[in-house]
């Protein structure tokens, strides 16, 4: 059986939106295949988790359905998922289904209360997602950036608009399906015959076919081609995130709309600030001299330097906040911190001098 998306993401059922978001951000740093410890088929698995989550339509059908929730868009049109019925079934006037294919009972169960759908109000199909990788510098992610990603994939055919028809050519009546779309079969099984209605193959569910084809891509309604996609990357990305733009995967074909992009975002590290989530640390450091008698510093920040007053007696390891100078929260709310480790620098080699005035100096303290 799948398992179930919340368990996925480590949450209950009442998970609000924001926990879903930040289970999803923590689980994908954990398991990013980029990582020395990372696995991949978890890392896919809390993606998937979060694209139905994460939507309130899917979410709310996921929430209706359980585990015969179809990610695509929908209740599962094939029915049960998985093997309801180990262990044997007994029912339907005494028939034992001990030993039957569990997936020609889905189908079967599937069909048996399939409502029937009009042309019209049937889900629009979908051409395939592609996942491609990002590197961004940690000076981007602060500011947010423009990638431009040149991919062959199947596009939308230009010459004809995606109809598959060639430009000024008629079409006509599927005679295939009558029009509707749609093509009843039968099939015999261990229940007796049941009817199954699927899209026609002939017209793929348009009800019309041209009377010409496109001489482009020759019916189809997609080519093969390079297609350069501009995706905007908000600032304040974490590695490990994917994020996902919308109708910018394959194209399907006529009757169909393009699958979606996942950008997997990779931030490179930055050799003097180290991030935990919105936050950012430093580490700054400053001699005996000034640790003792105190001073203002230049310390970096992603914005640039700020000043920072060093109070005189400070410590070796004290931490100091500069707040609202860590990084952008690309879902909302307030920008993070800085804090700033003060490292006090004790010199590897003393003069005789340096030596006199140090004794001079310890005897007073």
């Amino acid at each position: 059986m799948a398992k179930d998306l919340y368990e996925t993401l480590g949450l209950n059922r009442n998970a609000s939106d924001e926990e879903i978001k930040k289970a999803y951000r923590r689980l994908t740093q954990k398991y990013h295949p980029d990582k020395k410890d990372g696995d991949e088929a978890k890392f896919k698995e809390v993606n998937s988790a979060y694209q139905v989550l994460s939507d309130k339509t899917k979410k709310q059908q996921y929430d209706q359905f359980g585990q015969t929730f179809d990610g695509a868009g929908g209740a599962g049109a094939s029915g049960f998922q998985g093997n309801p019925f180990s262990g044997g079934f007994s029912g339907m006037g005494g028939m034992n289904f001990e030993g039957v294919d569990i997936d020609d009972l889905g189908d079967i169960f599937g069909n048996m209360f399939h409502r029937g759908e009009s042309r019209q109000g049937a889900r629009v199909r979908k051409g395939p997602d592609i996942a491609v990788d990002a590197e961004i510098s940690f000076e981007e992610m602060v500011s947010g950036v423009k990638k431009e990603f040149k991919l062959y994939k199947n596009v939308q055919c230009d010459k004809c608009n995606g109809t598959g028809a060639e430009l000024g050519s008629g079409t006509k009546k599927c005679s295939d399906c009558g029009g509707t779309g749609r093509k009843q079969t039968t099939r015999r099984t261990i229940l007796g015959s049941f009817a199954q209605v699927v899209v026609c193959p002939t017209c793929e569910g348009a009800g019309e076919v041209a009377d010409k084809k496109c001489s482009k891509c020759r019916g189809i309604g997609s080519v093969k081609e390079y297609d350069n996609i501009a995706i905007e990357i908000p600032p304040g990305v974490e590695s490990g995130e994917t994020l996902v733009a919308r109708g910018k995967g394959e194209a399907g074909g006529k009757n169909s709309v393009a699958g979606d992009l996942y950008i997997r975002i990779t931030v490179k590290p930055h050799k003097d600030f180290k991030r935990e989530g919105s936050n950012v640390y430093y580490k700054l450091p400053i001699s005996f001299t000034e640790a003792a008698l105190g001073y203002k510093a230049d310390v970096p920040t992603v914005d640039g330097s700020v000043e920072m007053k060093i109070v005189p007696g400070t410590q070796s390891g004290t931490i100091l906040r500069l707040q609202g100078k860590g990084l952008p929260q690309h879902y909302g709310g307030r920008r993070g911190d800085q804090f700033v480790e003060v490292q006090v620098v004790v010199p590897r080699k003393v003069s005789r001098k340096g030596k006199r005035l140090l004794e001079e100096l310890e005897s007073e303290l």
